[in-house]
């Protein structure tokens, strides 16, 4: 999938040296908004392979759709449809992280739109949904690009950078948007 020099694609094994690239170069950047494992749980795949394999087999089975985010042909982020439901659900959670050298440059809520629209076209889900801590004033520009609205809050949601954080909850369902999430940042755009 791409729009406008942004292209998403389906995450590989063979994306283990250039992800642990980004990630070593932006840990300062993620850090804030990365999943930690809270105390007692089982710990965290610790090598892109373990993370890679896992994605890959959720993927099988259905489960998620992990994408990687290219700009000028370079590894710069990731999209992960996670938590897929199927049945009289048919929904799923969206999960992003971009290089710093491309934030601000629209890259997030392109890539974000184009996953999106893939989940609620192709994919046949009926809702997708983004969680943002209230302090990810990035994320929740993304959202608010996009159009989603807030469709509820959940306190001491996700364990993140070492503690349980809220977040507030944004979703979208194929009624809410017919020509797609795409083509409301452009709206968005052409408005600022």
């Amino acid at each position: 999938m791409e729009s406008e020099g942004v292209v998403v694609r389906p995450l590989r094994r063979a994306d283990a040296d250039e992800w642990q690239a980004v990630r070593a170069r932006n840990h300062d950047w993620l850090r804030p908004w990365d999943a930690t494992v809270p105390p007692g749980a089982a710990p965290r795949p610790s090598s892109y392979k373990v993370v890679t394999r896992s994605l890959l087999q959720q993927a099988r089975q259905g489960l998620c759709l992990p994408f990687v985010i290219e700009v000028e042909g370079r590894f710069s982020g990731q999209v992960t449809v996670s938590n897929v439901a199927r049945g009289s659900a048919q929904w799923a959670s969206i999960g992003y992280w971009v290089s710093a050298d491309v934030a601000g440059r629209g890259v997030a809520p392109r890539a974000v739109g184009l996953v999106i629209d893939h989940c609620l076209g192709p994919v046949r889900l009926h809702r997708v949904e983004i969680c943002v801590r209230p302090e990810n004033t990035n994320s929740l520009r993304v959202v608010e690009k996009l159009g989603l609205e807030q469709v509820g809050y959940a306190p001491r949601f996700l364990h993140i950078d070492g503690a349980w954080r809220d977040h507030r909850i944004f979703a979208v369902t194929a009624e809410e948007a017919p020509e797609g999430v795409l083509a409301r940042l452009s709206t968005h755009q052409s408005h600022q």
